[in-house]
Formats: structure tokens, C-alpha cells, sequence
């Protein structure tokens, strides 16, 4: 009696997966993707979890390849030059475009984008830092308040594929 119980839990258990991971395919096939910059596929990108991994376990000045996976946090509201990417548990990657080729819209935020490019860990200057608050539109209070340099992780994106939502008919 226990064996057929427990067949019963693996079975419903294999079907309920199942029936997530086809929602989840379903979720993908009504994405389309905006590219930006070097032509990317979204082949082989990593998760926001492994990406934060890297970072992580990078030394300062350490340089990755990577291709991954997130969501647009913020975006530069001057002209789209930075964007912030979510990697989960407050952690964010701060995301420059390489030789200023391409810019992201102003709109971008919360939406899902596949990163192409350098991972790398630096210390960003006080002037930086204030540099970015103006351009996210921070007042002179809160840009005064930044008064120490600070660890960032940072991505020098040569390719970007921004999601944008198919109309469901």
C-alpha cells in the first residue's frame, strides 16, 4: 500500500514539473527580443544566480566572459548609456556599453535582457559615483551623501537582447 502512495506522490510530483516547465517554455515563446549592438543569441547564457556566483568569487580587476541572463533594474535617464541588472538578494551589476555604440531606452526597466560581454569587479570613485546618481536623476541631498568609493560589479556588454512581450491573441 505504502509502494502505490508513494508511486502516486512520484507521479503527480513528474506531472506538476512538467506542466511548469511547459509554461515556462510557453512564456518564452511569446518573447521577442530587441537586439542592440553585436548580433547575440540567447544560447548559452548563464542565470542571474550563477552570474552572482562569479562576481562573487572575482578579485578586483578580475575579467570574465560571459554571456547571462536578468532584469533590468534602472536605466540611465539621460540618454540610456547604463543600465542596472538584477542578480538577485539585493546584488546588482552595473552595465556600460562597449565604445558607447548603443544605448538602452529610457523604458527598459523591468524588463528581462541578455547580457553579452565582460564580468569584471572594480572600485568606482566618489566622483563616479555622484557622476551616476545625477544621471539616475538623484537630488543634490542624496548625491552629497555619497562620500566613499565602493566595490562594484561591473559588465562591459558588447551584445545586448532586450525582451519585449508579444500581444497574446
Amino acid at each position: 500500500m505504502k509502494r502505490i502512495l508513494v508511486l502516486c506522490l512520484v507521479v503527480g510530483a513528474f506531472f506538476m514539473a512538467c506542466k511548469t516547465a511547459k509554461k515556462e517554455k510557453e512564456k518564452m515563446l511569446k518573447t521577442e527580443f530587441v537586439s542592440f549592438g553585436e548580433k547575440i543569441s540567447d544560447e548559452n547564457t548563464i542565470t542571474k544566480q550563477k552570474m552572482a556566483k562569479i562576481f562573487g568569487n572575482m578579485n578586483t580587476n578580475d575579467t570574465v566572459n560571459v554571456k547571462f541572463v536578468g532584469e533590468v533594474d534602472e536605466v540611465c535617464q539621460k540618454k540610456g548609456c547604463w543600465i542596472k541588472v538584477s542578480l538577485g538578494n539585493d546584488q546588482k551589476a552595473f552595465v556600460k556599453f562597449k565604445d558607447y555604440a548603443f544605448f538602452m531606452p529610457f523604458n527598459a526597466a523591468g524588463s528581462e535582457v541578455i547580457l553579452n560581454g565582460k564580468a569584471f569587479k572594480n572600485e568606482v570613485s566618489v566622483k563616479e559615483l555622484q557622476h551616476y546618481a545625477k544621471d539616475a536623476g538623484k537630488s543634490d541631498e542624496e548625491i552629497a551623501e555619497i562620500k566613499l568609493p565602493k566595490i562594484t560589479y561591473s559588465f562591459l556588454a558588447d551584445g545586448v537582447l532586450l525582451a519585449s512581450k508579444v500581444n497574446e491573441k
